[in-house]
């Protein structure tokens, strides 16, 4: 146990001094901090209870999901009808959650039917498929969403959701946000430093779903009055235009087809505008769709409000286009980075917010600081008092601990929370438990008659068996309060986790190490 070779010092040492200098970074002044290259600091992020900052939880819209999983499987089916050879049907009703048609040939009714199948599949384990397909008097289709199909659509809506928040946050720059889900149809937002929630909360709550879809023309204006569009439009709100307009249902270009979007400013009237560029397919179908339709009006929509629609005088080529429609800077940077980073596949809606002072987290972190160092100055005392030299050797292992658990958390550029700051001082204690049951152990041996050298090494041995079980049952519920927990308790088990393999590795290797190099200058040495 007490044989150290070159190569196994030379680890243990690199692996001390790397722990320490990564927690370096972390104890500096924040003006220091600042100078430091990007490489050179890792830095301890603090969560949102000491650095301040916004909460907010968005709650989606159900519904939604539903309308537009409708709406997806109108254009499908449109589409699948409309392939070689060609299945002719009436108009498509989504009256009441679901769609219905008339097949106008009875005779291709067997071919209708083959064509809607492969639109359909099985919603996970359940035995049920996402859409229920129903003949009625013999050439009505009537398709119907099941429920196991829409929970699963809400899910994986969730899902992406969840990714699409977290890519617009990314976009402004803030550091470690809490992301995660509570719930079937909820998620909880938590972003610290950020004071003002007001840019968060339009950020996320933009859908920034954005088509690109024909004016129609025909469309009456009595009727549009009324609230009724023709059949295959629908009516949308047009703020700058004065009055709704009708536009046709089929999308030219959707938002998924977006290779980028920036803020701009209009070179002729210098307003700012949003420019935005498609990918090769969206360049595509921009330049046909503006071939085909010059001299008429197509509608550009955000979120089911008609921004602008302006006249195609000619084909437009190059892949790009900009959207205006009396954005400020701030508005305009906004949407831009809403379509940059996706467009929502479901509404969120903001239902609780919550803004926590800087100053209650500086006081937390003054409490949990104060109480580390009193916590710290009080074991030092009594392993010193209770085992002279082996007590300094304790001390000095708690000291690279603590460094080493900071260092740690820095390479990680994991979030410090007032739950950590406990498992931080509950690691201090506990890191020399492992000392106390050495020490006892070489004490015990000795009382047995052992020589100096002997009862460090049965100590060392005997006492590390026990060491290692007990904290491998610590870890292994810290894991369980990681995978189960969320927001504090996670954090709680973060930091205990760390703190457990990094007290054993400085209580039991780094410690060993210092008395081995001991024993080799004082081989008489006989009391410990």
């Amino acid at each position: 146990m007490l044989d150290f070779p070159r190569w196994k010092v030379w680890a243990t040492w690199a692996t001390i001094v790397i722990g320490v200098l990564l927690a370096v970074p972390s104890l500096l002044p924040s003006n220091l901090r600042a100078q430091l290259p990007a490489w050179a600091s890792p830095t301890v992020n603090l969560g949102l209870d000491l650095a301040g900052g916004s909460y907010i939880l968005l709650e989606a819209d159900v519904n939604d999901v539903a309308a537009q999983r409708l709406e997806v499987m109108r254009e499908t089916v449109l589409t699948e009808m409309r392939r070689n050879p060609r299945v002719q049907i009436g108009d498509i009703s989504t009256r009441d959650g679901r769609l219905a048609f008339m097949v106008r040939d009875g005779s291709q009714v067997d071919a209708a039917r083959e064509r809607l199948l492969p639109l359909t599949s099985g919603a996970g384990l359940t035995g049920q498929r996402d859409w229920n397909i129903e003949v009625r008097d013999s050439t009505l289709f009537v398709l119907t969403p099941t429920s196991a199909g829409m929970s699963q659509a809400v899910e994986q809506a969730m899902v992406d959701a969840t990714e699409v928040v977290r890519r617009r946050i990314d976009e402004l720059g803030t550091r470690e946000p809490t992301i995660i889900r509570q719930g079937s149809n909820r998620i909880v937002v938590q972003v610290p430093g950020l004071q003002d929630p007001e840019q968060l909360k339009a950020l996320l709550g933009r859908t920034a779903r954005l088509e690109f879809k024909l004016v129609d023309t025909g469309a009456d204006p009595t009727e549009l009055a009324q609230g009724r569009a023709p059949i295959g439009s629908q009516i949308l709100p047009y703020p700058s235009g004065g009055a709704p307009i009708a536009v046709r249902r089929s999308t030219i270009i959707s938002g998924d087809q977006i290779a980028d979007a920036r803020q701009e400013y209009d070179p002729q009237t210098g307003a700012p505008i949003v420019g935005i560029r498609f990918n090769a397919e969206g360049g595509r179908r921009f330049a046909r769709t503006t071939q085909e339709n010059v001299g008429r009006p197509f509608a550009i929509i955000v979120d089911n409000e008609v921004i602008s629609a302006p006249n195609i005088n000619e084909q437009i080529l190059g892949g790009a286009a900009s959207i205006s429609g009396g954005f400020t800077v701030e508005s305009a940077n906004e949407l831009a980075i809403a379509l940059r980073s996706g467009k929502l596949p479901v509404a969120l809606t903001v239902i609780e917010e919550s803004t926590i002072s800087p100053e209650l987290g500086a006081d937390s972190i003054e409490s949990g600081i104060i109480a580390g160092i009193v916590g710290t100055v009080a074991i030092v005392v009594l392993m010193l008092v209770a085992y002279l030299r082996f007590g300094v050797y304790a001390n000095l292992a708690l000291i690279v601990n603590v460094l080493m658990i900071v260092g740690v958390m820095a390479l990680f550029n994991a979030t410090l929370t007032l739950p950590g700051i406990a498992g931080f001082v509950l690691t201090i204690g506990a890191a020399v438990d492992a000392n106390v049951l050495i020490n006892e152990r070489i004490r015990e041996e000795q009382r047995r008659g052992r020589t100096v050298n002997a009862s460090i090494e049965f100590g060392y041995k005997e006492a590390s068996r026990a060491i290692f079980d007990a904290n491998i049952t610590n870890v292994i519920a810290a894991v369980i309060m990681f995978i189960f927990g969320a927001g504090p308790v996670r954090g709680f088990a973060v930091v205990l986790t760390i703190g457990i393999v990094t007290s054993v590795f400085t209580a039991v290797t780094f410690t060993r190490l210092m008395v081995a190099n001991w024993l080799k200058t004082r081989p008489r040495q006989l009391v410990i």
